[in-house]
């Protein structure tokens, strides 16, 4: 007869065992031998145990992290990096006379479809490569010679949400995984107490992009992928100080027992991946309440790695201070940090519509030094060698006017520059070109597909195999296309 004392005794012991036998993994001593065995009808292996352990790349990585300055809005290429001296000669003509298959791309502004419009701004050369670069970035001028310049990439998406997807996941519309997902999957996490993925946004405002958190979702990949968003202002992350009747102990035996209840449960169902997340998950919020706190705190670096930076500018501090976290993420061994210039909530953004220079005027005031120091800083700590720094928006813009009382340019999703430094690209270099006025990719074109592939390929991950069986295929980043451009890296 089987009693209630006797079911007890045995589940409780069970319970201890099943604690004891994780209490061994986590100090690397063994996996248990029954979940390990989960694992392997998982097909997932010691990640069904710590899906943020760290894993081999497909190849050996020229670059083991990535800092993407996100400018979102569409930056125009014709007013930062691409400079179009036809623009000068040709300004105010038609565009038709140049593109006669030319179409207003969004539609929305067919009232206000003006000529062409030289930039407001003066370019020079910059550095030893003699980089042609927008007035409006004097302190990013300085680093040309660690950059490769993209001037041909081109998307389909010509409005914002569906663009910010494509350029974030590889499709234009939400519930697929993000690059900065894709990353961390595939490679896991260098700290076990912090998260592999970071996001930074706007503080001005509602300064989140459009889509908000689809922009760095896990989509169908396991929920401990995605992205972890630091709010720009207050406390950056919620919960992250446990309230004050609740101490360390008592916290830990709460969690222990959690994850005891849910490891019994994954024995039982070996195929519920996202039940190893939400352990992992819970398990990584406590240990970040001790080391997050340390890292966030930017205070804490010294009076001229701040001026560096920026800190302390009215007009740049806040962006200052992400780059400086940034830095001390990645330092501390986070994978991939996205920050967001600009938001659109409260249309504070590089959406150029109207007075595209007071516009692009404002938002490199905000960034260029702060990414100007962070190129700075990381390369005299000697990081930027495997750090792949990228700016990039969503798009382009016309080269048209859009009229008014001080004229902007609209969208264009046939056209955008975009720039990369560290990490295994070639320093001072430009790949592609526009055509002659800006308004298309024309030599070299590279698809945003080939731009993750490349971005992939530079961490040692081929984008072809890093795949996700979903709904009964296998996904990627790069859907079924992509090519890795190997001109540009070293």
């Amino acid at each position: 007869m089987f009693t209630r004392r006797a079911m007890l005794r045995q589940a409780g012991g069970g319970f201890g065992m099943i604690g004891l036998l994780n209490l061994l993994h986590d100090q690397g001593l063994i996996i248990p031998e029954s979940i390990a065995g989960a694992s392997e009808q998982s097909g997932l292996g010691e990640r069904a145990l710590n899906p943020l352990a760290a894993q081999p790349s497909h190849f050996q990585p020229k670059a083991k992290r990535v800092i993407w300055i996100f400018v979102n809005g569409g930056p125009s290429q014709v007013d930062t990096w691409d400079y179009k001296p036809a623009l000068t000669q040709y300004h105010d003509k038609s565009i038709k006379e140049f593109a006669p298959d030319f179409t207003n791309t969004t539609g929305f502004f067919k009232n206000a479809v003006g000529n062409l419009m030289k930039s407001p701004f003066h370019f020079t050369p910059r550095g030893e490569c003699g980089k042609m670069v927008s007035s409006i970035f004097p302190k990013l001028g300085e680093h040309v010679d660690k950059m490769t310049f993209i001037h041909s990439g081109y998307t389909e998406s010509n409005n914002h949400s569906p663009a910010l997807f494509a350029m974030n996941t590889g499709m234009a519309r939400m519930g697929f995984p993000c690059a900065g997902s894709w990353v961390t999957y595939g490679l896991g996490s260098e700290n076990r107490n912090l998260p592999g993925f970071v996001v930074m946004s706007d503080p001005k405002g509602r300064g989140l992009p459009k889509g908000h958190a689809a922009n760095w979702s896990a989509g169908f990949l396991p929920g401990v992928y995605q992205g972890t968003y630091l709010r720009p202002t207050g406390q950056a992350i919620d919960n992250l100080v446990p309230p004050s009747n609740l101490n360390e102990r008592v916290q830990r035996t709460q969690l222990d027992l959690l994850k005891q209840l849910n490891n019994a449960h994954l024995l039982l169902h070996p195929h519920e991946n996202d039940m190893a997340s939400r352990i992992e998950s819970f398990e990584l919020a406590y240990r970040m309440q001790s080391v997050a706190p340390e890292i966030l705190d930017v205070e804490k670096e010294s009076a001229s790695i701040q001026q560096l930076y920026g800190i302390g500018q009215e007009r740049c501090d806040h962006f200052a201070r992400q780059c400086l976290m940034a830095r001390r993420l990645v330092e501390s061994g986070v994978r991939f940090v996205q920050i967001y210039s600009g938001g659109m909530e409260n249309q504070r953004s590089w959406d150029g519509h109207n007075d595209i220079e007071g516009n692009h005027q404002q938002f490199a005031d905000e960034t260029d030094q702060p990414v100007a120091g962070l190129l700075t800083d990381l390369a005299q700590r000697g990081l930027l060698s495997d750090t792949l720094v990228i700016w990039c928006g969503e798009f382009g813009r016309l080269p048209i006017a859009q009229t008014g009382a001080k004229p902007g340019r609209d969208h264009n999703p046939h056209c955008f520059s975009a720039w990369m430094a560290g990490g295994g690209v070639k320093g001072g270099f430009t790949y592609g070109e526009s055509d002659e006025i800006g308004y298309k990719a024309a030599i070299d074109r590279m698809h945003l597909n080939d731009f993750h592939a490349t971005i992939l390929h530079l961490l040692g991950l081929d984008h072809t195999k890093l795949t996700y069986r979903y709904n009964g295929r296998n996904f990627r980043l790069t859907d079924v296309a992509g090519d890795v451009i190997h001109k540009i890296i070293v």
